[in-house]
């Protein structure tokens, strides 16, 4: 085996290993209660991981055994890789550029706004036949019931730190004055006119806020949480497989190189 693809081979198990954390980002992001509920969101970046683990494996049985095809086959698919998570990293920080949190008084926790957030999370997220779908989900998950057994006084509640998606779905907004019993049992509304969502809530523990307009926003939020964490080891990733791939690039031009100059002196001799 040439030095150039000795150097491939190394290349292609750096690429194997940048593989690793980008599937593991994809199943942190696809085991979360919201991701669970969200069909779409689940698996992009899971397939894009075991798509690039295939193709270094591939460059990497090219490398070892000098089959040229099989290496420039995975030269191919590795640049179509790399641009594919390319795009999905700058989609992804283009829709979850807005924020959408707003601070309450007395609280360590954040509201969120609906009408913050990007018109395309909006609509691919809250229309009514898919949010249907979602806050039965929701519902039927153990995103609420958790907050009542990790507080019990207003205090303890008030000081947390809980998700988007609880601050949400599992509470009635806080303009419209409803008392705390427990984290998902609140009781004589002061002003209900502070917001439409005031009417939506429901102290049955299957339907709490999941209606309300607070609780998609709760569900947004956490999806932009969630996302921009996984972006930053898709970032490491992708520098790194750039990386990989440049120099790649200049050891498979080498390989032929040294492949063509070999047939020379053996047909000279």
């Amino acid at each position: 085996m040439g030095v150039s693809n000795k150097i491939t081979s190394i290349l292609n198990f750096i690429a194997f290993l940048c593989s690793i954390p980008i599937i593991a980002a994809g199943i942190w992001l696809a085991s979360k209660p919201d991701n669970e509920c969200i069909h779409a969101f689940r698996w992009p970046v899971v397939i894009l991981g075991v798509l690039i683990l295939l193709v270094s494996l591939a460059g990497f049985v090219g490398a070892y055994w000098n089959k040229q095809g099989l290496l420039a086959f995975y030269l191919f698919c590795m640049a179509v890789l790399i641009a594919l998570l390319l795009i999905l990293l700058i989609f992804a920080f283009i829709v979850t550029r807005h924020d959408g949190s707003y601070p309450v008084p007395g609280r360590n926790y954040k509201e969120y706004r609906l009408e913050d957030f990007s018109d395309w999370l909006r609509d691919r997220v809250t229309s009514s036949r898919n949010w249907q779908k979602i806050s039965t989900c929701l519902a039927d998950s153990d995103v609420c019931v958790k907050l009542s057994q990790d507080y019990i006084t207003a205090d303890q509640f008030f000081s947390a730190h809980i998700s988007p998606l609880q601050a949400r779905c599992c509470k009635p907004p806080t303009a419209c004055g409803y008392n705390y019993v427990n984290p998902t049992l609140w009781i004589n509304p002061v002003n209900q006119m502070a917001d439409s969502d005031c009417f939506l809530w429901n102290n049955d523990q299957s339907q709490l806020c999941y209606n309300c307009n607070a609780c998609k926003a709760g569900l947004l939020g956490n999806l932009r949480q969630e996302w921009r964490k996984a972006n930053v080891i898709l970032i490491v990733a992708v520098v790194v497989l750039i990386w990989v791939y440049l120099i790649a690039c200049s050891a498979f031009k080498n390989a032929q190189t040294e492949d063509l100059f070999r047939r020379y002196k053996q047909g000279w001799v």
